[in-house]
């Protein structure tokens, strides 16, 4: 089954280091439920993919992408209407892997976060922030992408 391990971060005041990959995201939710399984299109510097999320976990994650034509992101589109986001992600070398910075636009303007994906729990846990990451926000439901997409920043604005 593939798992997505992951830890999140809202990104610190300092300078962002350089990226290696900048692209752009369009993400609408199809389908969200209170048992923590979210479906989503995307479409990430023209490519599409159909993805599905399951579990409440804290670290991890059950996630599934599928690829999607052009065509059929057009038709899925529509239906993700009130639940949409759109970011900028810079993918920035961190040691040994990557941090996406997604840097977001439009009514969630002014919020930026950084999320950095793990072969395993062991080795997100070990995992030690560099100085420019932010408070950590792994967990914190206010900040997943479902909810921002769906209900935005509220009293959360930065």
């Amino acid at each position: 089954m593939p798992l997505e391990i992951e830890r999140k971060f809202l990104l610190g005041d300092g300078p962002l280091p350089p990226a290696v990959a900048t692209e752009p995201i369009e993400q609408g939710y199809l389908a969200v439920t209170d048992t923590g399984t979210e479906v989503r299109v995307r479409r990430i510097a023209g490519r599409c993919v159909l993805g599905v999320k399951h579990g409440h976990g804290e670290l991890s994650r059950v996630e599934v992408e599928l690829p999607l034509t052009e065509s059929e992101f057009d038709d899925l589109w529509p239906a993700t209407a009130g639940a949409r986001l759109v970011k900028t992600r810079h993918s920035v070398p961190v040691r040994d892997t990557l941090a996406f910075v997604d840097v977001y636009e439009q009514e969630l303007s002014g919020l930026r976060t950084v999320e950095v994906e793990f072969p395993s729990e062991e080795a997100a846990r070990a995992f030690a922030p560099p100085r420019w990451f932010g408070p950590e926000i792994t967990g914190d439901k206010r900040y997943r992408n479902r909810r921002l997409a769906t209900e935005g920043l509220g009293p959360l604005a930065p």
